[in-house]
């Protein structure tokens, strides 16, 4: 049911559509064909920009419908493997170009927060915001006494701007999968349920604080990586406090050039950072767009917004990192095999055909020189190829591959002979040796070590009280009788089956065998042919059988 809120944000909508030619994809749905002809009719289509891509209209159309429309369209820019790449790649460009709400509300819902005045929580607070986005904006400030810090506070009453727009939203996809063709292979219902969870998510910044956290000690005293110190004393949901950093924004290249930044070893850095939090950490910060990153003047990276991070499970990493080595060793068929093994395929797959189709994907890449070869162009034709054989979408690797597109982007950005194998290689390779063989055996028992010497103390005294049961006889192994019994009547019934498939089978092939040698004069008993009593005889053994085993 549409409430009327609802009504009248639908019909701004389809405004918007209509005016950016999106109904030219409405009307490409088969229901909408028989009236296709109207479009020629709507004054509006006099609007419209000519020769303007469908990628660039539905960005535009998404940039009008608000900061719900434009976080949509930024976390759809993340499926690759569902969108066509024209339209991933205008999405990408998505901005959270959003007016800041007034200081003076920032200020009030600081004080509900705190439940105090402000000027008894911060010695100076900066009304106008720094930055300001389609769920929070963010303000300076100064602690009592204390160091300079940034607060992060939500948009007022933005969950019942979420609720009614996720509402219609679930509306559209719906009717989109059930009356487009394309509809049920891009699951348009799952996208959107993907994209409350992570909106919701985001709504609750001690979730964030607590992503900033753990990636802070990863990299606690890195000189590659710095993460700004969270403030939990005066964090809550809606309010988040952190330690304000300065850097240089990583896209200003004349600033970067002017502090005189070595961009090779810079990018370098980039890659490295990468390759730790995914195979050491298993926690990746999975929103490393220019924006919220910045450098300082001796070259380390500072990483800002922490609402999104991705995690790994030990055999995706341990699968991923394998088919890098393989695909750059060009071993296609170990490519393929690592896809049945890690059921990111299904089992049935034939591994020499998914080989032939990857290769045919893969070898123009590996003709052009290391340098120009995208690790993120390589996953996303992957996974591309894999859609034809059943692939299910793998949403941890999904948001891995958009965040090393992110991270491959802004290195050939800053070194664009960036060779991202020849940086990654050492990595991997090493990591690898620390996963299998001897080293990684030890490493093994080095983490099982506590819990052994926990165990071992426990073990003579067990082993102990075992001999004592037993010489005592008052060791027992306990069994279900009943179920003892059914075993027995099966084993039973199965004997009694394979006698008569044996006695019946022997009279049929002798009746046969009568028969063949009688010809035309068949030997006669009681007036029936042998042959015939054979059969009956095999017959009636066969359902005595049957009947026995029926009890």
């Amino acid at each position: 049911m549409i409430r009327p809120s609802q009504a009248f944000r639908l019909v701004y909508i389809s405004w918007i559509m209509a005016k950016h030619g999106l109904d030219e994809l409405l009307l490409s749905i088969p229901m909408f064909r028989p009236i296709r002809f109207l479009r020629h009719l709507m004054w509006w289509r006099l609007l419209r920009e000519r020769d303007v891509p469908r990628g660039a209209r539905i960005r535009r159309a998404l940039e009008d419908l608000g900061p719900i429309f434009v976080k949509f369209g930024q976390i759809l820019s993340t499926r690759r493997d569902l969108l066509p790449d024209d339209i991933a790649r205008e999405l990408e460009r998505l901005q959270d170009r959003v007016p800041p709400f007034p200081g003076e509300t920032a200020r009030s819902i600081i004080e509900a927060a705190y439940r105090k005045p402000i000027d008894q929580i911060f010695a100076e607070f900066d009304e106008t915001p720094i930055a300001s986005a389609s769920i929070a904006q963010v303000h300076a400030a100064r602690l009592l006494g204390g160091p300079e810090v940034v607060v992060k506070v939500l948009r007022p009453d933005i969950a019942p701007v979420i609720r009614r727009d996720l509402g219609l939203m679930y509306i559209l996809a719906g009717n989109i999968q059930r009356y487009w063709k394309e509809g049920r292979r891009l699951r348009p219902v799952d996208v959107v349920a993907e994209f409350e969870k992570n909106i919701w998510d985001e709504l609750d910044l001690m979730r964030e604080a607590a992503n900033a956290s753990q990636l802070r000690r990863n990299f606690e005293g890195s000189p590659d990586l710095y993460i700004p110190e969270i403030y939990w004393d005066y964090s809550r949901r809606n309010v988040m406090v952190m330690e304000r950093i300065y850097g240089i924004p990583i896209g200003h290249m004349e600033k970067l050039r002017a502090a005189q930044i070595d961009f090779k070893a810079l990018s370098e850095r980039g890659v490295e950072i990468f390759f730790t939090q995914v195979f050491r950490h298993n926690f990746f910060h999975a929103d490393m767009h220019p924006g919220n990153i910045f450098v300082t003047p001796d070259g380390q990276y500072i990483a800002v917004d922490f609402g999104i991070v991705g995690t790994l499970s030990n055999e995706d990493k341990r699968y991923l990192a394998e088919n890098f080595i393989a695909f750059f060793r060009r071993d296609y068929h170990r490519v393929a095999q690592l896809h049945v093994e890690s059921g990111w395929v299904p089992k049935e797959t034939r591994v020499d055909e998914f080989e032939a189709a990857i290769r045919t994907v893969c070898e123009p890449i590996f003709e052009r020189p290391f340098s120009e070869i995208s690790f993120g162009q390589l996953l996303l034709n992957l996974f591309q190829t894999a859609r034809r054989f059943n692939m299910e979408v793998q949403p941890q690797l999904v948001l891995l591959q958009k965040t090393l597109l992110n991270i491959e982007g802004l290195g050939r950005q800053l070194y664009p002979d960036l060779d991202l194998w020849q940086t990654a290689k050492p990595f991997l390779e090493r990591w690898m040796s620390e996963q299998l063989g001897v080293r990684a055996l030890a490493n093994r028992l080095k983490d099982a070590a506590p819990q052994w010497s926990e165990k071992i103390p426990e073990l003579p005294m067990l082993f102990h009280d075992t001999l004592q049961r037993a010489r005592d006889g008052r060791l027992q192994v306990n069994s279900n009788p009943e179920e003892l019994q059914r075993i027995r009547s099966e084993i039973r019934r199965a004997n009694r089956r394979t006698v008569a498939a044996v006695v019946g089978g022997t009279l049929v092939l002798g009746a046969a065998l009568i028969k063949g040698l009688d010809g035309y004069a068949p030997t006669m008993l009681a007036g029936v042919p042998l042959s015939s009593w054979v059969l009956g005889i095999s017959g009636a053994l066969v359902w005595l059988t049957l009947w026995l085993d029926s009890d």
